[in-house]
């Protein structure tokens, strides 16, 4: 017996190795396609239109284009926040859950501001308007306002 003769090719293993390369070539396509597809660059833009590539979003897109922000503020200076990592990060976040709601049907129509990203709109409004919100109402740092229940209309002016 040689102790050094060569071992013949393990077959499971190297079929195993194949497979998973295959799905992995499926998946990586796949993805590659959807982000394509999707028009998934246009969403690391300041771009408004992007906001209206999904058909469920063009009413608010045609209510921002009339709206009284419409010269001053775009789609991510109020529903994302203001810091560059903070930004990207809830875009990606918001993009998977988008992707996902719209890509299975389950969102509700009209489609309505989540807790999560209202926070967002609430602390942007606030960042913006400051001085003008302490005059009026003097808010205090402990005291919480919600701009949208007077001031609901005003992004999406309708």
């Amino acid at each position: 017996m040689a102790a050094n003769a060569p071992s013949a090719p393990q077959k499971p293993q190297r079929f195993w190795g194949l497979t998973l390369a295959l799905l992995f070539g499926v998946f990586a396509g796949l993805s590659i396609f959807t982000f394509d597809y999707g028009e998934g660059l246009s969403y690391f833009s300041n771009d408004p239109a992007a906001c209206q590539n999904c058909h469920i979003m063009r009413e608010q897109f045609d209510a921002w284009n009339h709206s009284s922000h419409k010269h001053v503020a775009a789609c991510n200076d109020c529903h994302t926040p203001h810091s560059f990592a903070a930004k990207y990060i809830v875009k990606g976040i918001n993009g998977w859950n988008h992707s996902l709601a719209f890509t299975t049907g389950n969102f509700p129509d009209p489609i309505r501001i989540r807790a999560f990203n209202a926070r967002i709109a609430q602390d942007n409004c606030v960042d913006c308007h400051a001085g003008l919100v302490s005059q009026i109402h003097g808010a205090g740092k402990d005291e919480e306002t919600d701009c949208v229940s007077c001031h609901g209309n005003v992004g999406h002016g309708r």
